[in-house]
Formats: structure tokens, sequence, C-alpha cells
């Protein structure tokens, strides 16, 4: 018998060549102590994520957001540009040049140990998220939210990181994404699931799942208490059952799937806008371009629907005396607005987003269809619509329950949901997401190459003679090939193949650039180890130089490559 520690102090008998393991009492008491302070700390973080996401949503909405919408129209369409000038300045000034990230950011941090979250950061995203949102532009409050409660669960985790294994790297920050979600939307279940769902396409972190139930619980009654239980959007009446019907939100489930991916491939390319060219330029031209689409829904509908997240556009387009014509004007209108938002730096979610266009195109097709039931297809498109942009199908039929106040419409919105997956193929409005949870290996194969960089390797100058190079840098170092570096400029890469073709008299007076390879592909610090593995095979090479430009880093071997033990730590509690 042999005994063995580990982090709860496992203790293993091998008993007639069966292995038992067990806990002594005391352990298993440590266990349960530090279990129930887990929980407690998921608790207080769905608390403080509660109150936080109730002011956040206070100031935006009930403050700013309500004053515009009583100001004169000229004030209302200058709102955006002023809120976008307003986060420009935030994101420059307090958070230090930070994108607009706030979902992603949750999914980016959730997937790269390197890549924590930066909590120096938060105030001034969330102040940007106060200009944008509370001045108009076309955004949801979720995204922010989701930013605000991961942020809080970070610095909880952070400042009590002893209480944790690092396995539970990650819990407390799943934990506040899925309390900002349940607080902003009055939608626990939806908080709960969608954080789970969200950082894959066809899987879920389920490891979290017990403190983000609790989180999630916690901040709904926190927020609650604030500002009631009334659903966002009450929907009345109850779905049939019939088959034409469920056919037919097969059909919306089709069409929300072929416009989300046109809807994703929008936002996507507004996201790379965002980062090309002077802030303050793309921010005046984005709000000049959204004053036009306010004066054009003024023209239309005679209200402001080009304002805000979109819940009285919404409320508008239900109306059973909407024309076809004028639910996809006011549909193409809100993508245009929410697509000039992001481009010129605006701080906000794309849930929302989503969900309003996933109302339209069902209103719209209950229009094309004459459905009697004028409120099924709308609800049947919230589902679908959401859950293809984001991947989220479970998190999004949920939603339609919760948001709407009536869960029997949960039947057909997961038809619909499914056909709009099918229909979406490997698309997402995340550039984060991943299709699933690997193993260690391919876990480690991800990692970036700065993890294995050797930046102490030998170097041979370029007027070394073949002679040196192969008795002080390769004989004498035990090396195949070394890189040829003039300063900190890479040239090639000199190897004991090459010297072969050189007959050996020439050896003292041939230099190394005369036999070096220029041939050799060259890694970046951001490869990954996958990325310095297929090009070690391509070029039949067993050393690749890291460079950044032409300066030279250092090298990869496939002999560190191979040891992978010795990056386990950069590894440990890594995603779930």
């Amino acid at each position: 018998m042999r005994a063995f520690r580990s982090i709860a102090s496992w203790r293993a008998r091998r008993v007639t060549g069966v292995t038992w393991v067990r806990l002594d009492r005391a352990n298993l008491a440590a266990l349960g102590r530090r279990s129930r302070q887990v929980l407690l700390l998921a608790g207080t973080t769905g608390v403080v994520t509660g109150l936080l996401v109730s002011g956040f949503e206070a100031l935006s909405r009930d403050v700013l957001l309500d004053w515009l919408l009583d100001q004169p129209l000229a004030v209302q369409a200058g709102g955006p540009l002023a809120g976008l000038l307003l986060a420009t300045a935030a994101l420059r000034w307090l958070a230090r040049g930070a994108g607009t990230g706030t979902a992603d950011e949750y999914i980016r941090a959730f997937h790269d140990p390197a890549r924590p979250l930066d909590l120096r950061l938060v105030p001034g995203r969330l102040l940007a998220a106060v200009a944008t949102l509370g001045l108009g532009a076309p955004l949801g409050y979720e995204g922010p939210s989701i930013y605000a409660g991961a942020s809080v669960g970070t610095l909880i985790q952070r400042r009590l990181r002893r209480l944790f294994t690092p396995d539970e790297s990650k819990v407390l920050l799943v934990a506040g994404a899925a309390a900002g979600v349940a607080a902003i939307f009055k939608a626990p279940v939806t908080g709960l699931v969608f954080a789970l769902e969200v950082p894959y396409q066809e899987d879920l972190a389920h490891r979290m799942l017990l403190p983000a139930t609790i989180a999630s619980a916690a901040s709904y009654v926190t927020h609650a208490a604030i500002s009631g239980t009334e659903p966002i959007l009450p929907v009345a009446g109850q779905p049939p059952f019939n088959l034409v019907d469920l056919g037919g939100a097969a059909a919306v489930g089709l069409a929300c799937g072929v416009l989300a991916r046109l809807f994703v491939a929008i936002i996507r390319m507004a996201k790379r806008m965002s980062l090309q060219g002077r802030p303050a330029v793309r921010a005046v031209a984005a709000g000049a371009a959204l004053a036009a689409f306010f004066a054009a829904g003024r023209g239309l509908t005679g209200e402001s629907l080009a304002l805000g997240p979109g819940y009285e556009a919404l409320r508008y387009a239900l109306h059973p005396d909407r024309s076809v014509w004028l639910i996809v004007a006011l549909g193409t209108m809100r993508v245009a607005a929410t697509a000039v938002t992001v481009a010129g730096g605006g701080v906000g979610g794309l849930f929302i987003p989503l969900v309003i266009q996933g109302a339209l195109v069902g209103r719209a097709a209950s229009g094309l269809f004459g459905s009697a039931n004028a409120t099924l297809f709308p609800v049947v498109g919230i589902a679908a619509f959401l859950g293809a942009g984001y991947r989220v199908p479970l998190a999004a039929v949920v939603f339609v329950a919760e948001f709407t106040g009536r869960p029997g419409f949960v039947v057909p919105g997961l038809i619909a949901a499914v056909v709009a997956q099918l229909t979406m193929g490997r698309a997402s409005i995340s550039p984060h997401q991943v299709a699933g949870r690997v193993g260690h290996l391919e876990r480690r194969l991800r990692l970036p190459l700065a993890a294995m960089i050797d930046a102490e390797a030998r170097t041979v100058p370029p007027h070394a003679t073949v002679e040196e190079l192969f008795w002080q840098h390769l004989v004498g170092t035990r090396q195949r090939s070394v890189a040829v570096v003039d300063g900190a400029r890479y040239l090639g890469m000199a190897r004991a193949d090459e010297l072969a073709q050189l007959e050996r008299q020439e050896w003292p007076t041939t230099v190394v650039t005369a036999v070096m390879r220029t041939d050799v592909p060259v890694a970046t610090p951001d490869w990954s180890v996958r990325d310095a593995i297929r090009a070690m095979e391509g070029a039949a090479v067993d050393r690749l130089p890291v460079c950044h430009d032409e300066r030279f880093i250092g090298v990869i071997t496939a002999t560190d490559i191979v040891r992978l033990d010795e990056i386990l730590d950069t590894t440990q509690g890594g995603t779930d």
C-alpha cells in the first residue's frame, strides 16, 4: 500500500488487485468547507453584480435615455454622436486605449489563460457603455452587464485565490457572467444557460454549473428587489400546436438562419472597421449616419425608433396594423444603425439587436402568411435569430420563455432554433468561440508560441566562416542548425546538412551567408504550438526562428514541443 498526496489529500490503497480511493474524515470536512466557501462567494458575486447592473441600467436607461427622448428632435438626432464621442474619450483616456468588446472579452478570457480580464479597464469601458447606450445608440445593455459581472467574479477570485483549485480558476468569471445576464433580463435561467453555452459552439462549460446557478439566482433576486419582476416584454395569448403553425415555425427558423449569417457578416466587418483610422473621425462619421437613420425612422413611423436598444421598435412592430414593407424597412434600418454604431466605436451588447431582428423577421412572416396568432412567429423568430447569431440554441429557447412570460412558446421556438442552427453553419457573432471542450494535449497545442520560445538560443554572425560555424556553433553546441543574425536582424538559418555540399578546403574562406537557407519558415510570437508543428513538418526542419518583423527573438525546436510537460503550468487552470 502506497500513500500519496494531492490537493484534497486523497489516499489510495490496492486490495486484491482493485484500487480503492478514500478521504479521511478531516480531509472530507475540509473539502466540504471549501466547496461551501466557493458557493458563498458565487452568491456574493451575484449580489454585487445585481447591484452594479441595477445602477448601470438606471443611469443608462432611466436617467440618460429617458432624458434624451424628452428633448427636441434635433437634440435626439445628435444624441448618438455625443455618446460615441464620449465613449471614444472614455476608452482612450480611462480604459488606456482598450477595445470596445464586452461580451467578447468574457469569451476571450474564458478560453485564453494568457489574457485574463484586465480589471483596470473596467471603469472606462462601463463609462463608455453608459455614454453609448444612454445617448441613444442602438445596442443592448446585456454586453456591459456580462462584462461587469465577469469582472466582479474575477476580482473576488483573485483576492481569494487560495480558496480555489487550479481547475476552478474560471469559476467566478462564469458565475459573474451568468449573474449579469440574469439581472439585466430578469431571467435567471437564461443567465445560467447563456454563460455556460456561449463560450462554445457545440458544448457547455458544465463544471461551472452550481456556482453559476447560485450567482444567477442571487443576482436576479437582487435586481428584482430594486426594479420588480415584470417581464420585459409581456406577450398575450397562448401558442398553438397544430402542424401548420409548427411547420411555419420551421420556415421562420430557416429564414432567420439565413439572415443571421448575413447579420453576423455585417457586424464582424463593422468590428474590423472599428480598429481602423482615427477613433474621433469614426465616431463623427457614425454619429452623422445615425442622425440620418433617426430622420428616416421619424419619417417612416413618426416615432424615434432608431434610438435605444429596440424595445420600443419591437412594440411598434407587433401592432397588427403595421404593413410588411414597413416592418422590413424598420428591420433594415436597425441592422444598419447597429453596424454603424459598432464601426464607430460604440460600447454595448449584440444580444438584444439579435432579438429585435428575430422578432421583426417573425412579424414579417406573420404578415405574409396571415397567421391567426400574431405573437407566435415573432417569438419563434427571437429564439431562432438569437440562437443562430450567438450559437446558443438552449439559451435562446429559455430566453423566449422568461422574456415573454409565456413558457408555452418553447416547443415552436425550439424547432425554429434547431433549423436556424443547421442553416448557420460555423459562423458566429463572436470570434472567440470554440467548437467544444478539448483534452489537455489539444489545449496545449493551442498555446501561444511565446510560452516556449528559447530567447537564449545561440546565433552566428553573417561574417563568420563555415569553419567557425561547424566547430563553434554546431559541433560545439550539439546542434544541427543555428540562426544567422546581424545585430538584431534575422537573415537565415545555417544547417549542417548544407555543409556537405561545400568542399572541406573551402570552409575557412567561405562565410556563413553563402550556405545559409532563407526559405525556412519564420514564426511570430502569436503563432500557436500547432502552427509551429505544421510549419516544421512542411519545411522538414526541426528548428524555427521566431521574429517580430525582422527582429530576431529566439527559436523554437521540435524537442521543446515534444516536452509538453514543461508547459503544464501554463495550461493549469485553463478552460473548462
